[in-house]
């Protein structure tokens, strides 16, 4: 389990009509620890709803952090929970910063793009790097949370691409001369990630990097056919059956297993894989990673697995 510390909602304010930002302090210490650009926190909001948003805060300043969340109606239930229950004075807990999302060390250009809500891990990004260019993607600018600060902070280096205004951004045209030293950033909406991955396929390994918020719907991330799961400190084999879920089961049969997103983007759920072949289907681990851990809320196996629990 994630250690979680402490905290409560000390301020909330309106972004957009649907985007709003939440300021959090530790409650139990002076500071949060410190973190890199674009890491998430996992938010406990209420026993049994946890939940991964970006920090979009200053890295330098850890006394508070803040997360700013889209209201989602047909979501999992967190943004809802933020946006019609959390007042100032909410307890809740946060997690260590999550560091899955980072700038490239030794870079010499950075350029980011950010779709709606996907601006977020690149606010607390910017600190770290002065010179990079962002390229802004929304139906419109009233839609555009921190619209105005980026303008301020960024003037020339921020390039907007509102709907409303029939601009669309080219990624093809954007990203089709990959330089050494250059570094390409995205996040954002499904379309947006494919259209990135699709301008980035010719790059060199490692420098196209991308941060998905949405996973697997509830209703397909236990897709799939039944496996065995063993588990190693025991030699107990647990049953998966179709339309259920590798978390779910090793729950029911006692396991103790963290979760967050519950959509394969978060990692908060990953166990070590000691065996056997693995069906992934996360967002979050990186290709390296992926022969020794298996993110349980959406892998599952092929056969039977072999678990490090």
């Amino acid at each position: 389990m994630k250690i979680l510390m402490p905290a409560e909602v000390t301020a909330i304010r309106d972004l957009t009509p649907r985007i709003r930002l939440f300021t959090i302090k530790p409650r139990k210490r002076p500071a949060f620890p410190p973190f890199r650009g674009g890491a998430h926190t996992i938010l406990q909001l209420r026993p049994g709803l946890r939940r991964p948003y970006s920090i979009t805060s200053d890295p330098t300043r850890p006394e508070s952090w803040e997360v700013a969340v889209l209201r989602e109606p047909e979501g999992r239930g967190g943004s809802r929970w933020l946006h019609e229950e959390a007042v100032v004075g909410s307890p809740i807990a946060a997690s260590f910063p999550q560091q899955n999302f980072v700038l490239a060390e030794g870079a010499t250009r950075h350029i980011l793009i950010a779709g709606g809500i996907g601006i977020t891990p690149f606010l607390s990004m910017l600190a770290e790097a002065p010179g990079a260019e962002l390229h802004y993607c929304a139906r419109a600018p009233e839609d555009a949370a921190f619209l105005p600060e980026l303008r301020a902070l960024l003037g020339p280096r921020l390039v907007t691409w509102f709907a409303s205004e029939g601009r669309r951004l080219d990624l093809p045209a954007l990203l089709a001369a990959p330089a050494p030293g250059t570094h390409a950033y995205a996040c954002g909406p499904a379309r947006l990630l494919e259209a990135f991955s699709a301008a980035t396929a010719h790059w060199p390994a490692g420098q196209a990097h991308l941060e998905h918020f949405s996973g697997l719907p509830p209703g397909a991330a236990g897709e799939g056919a039944a496996f065995e799961a063993e588990i190693a400190s025991t030699g107990a084999v647990i049953a998966v059956p179709a339309g259920v879920t590798l978390l779910a089961a090793l729950r029911a049969a006692g396991q103790r297993v963290d979760s967050a997103c519950e959509g394969g983007v978060c990692g908060a759920c990953a166990v070590p894989l000691e065996g056997g072949e693995a069906e992934h289907r996360d967002m979050c681990l990186k290709p390296g990673e992926r022969a020794g851990q298996i993110i349980t809320c959406v892998s599952r196996g092929k056969g039977r697995v072999r678990l490090g629990l």
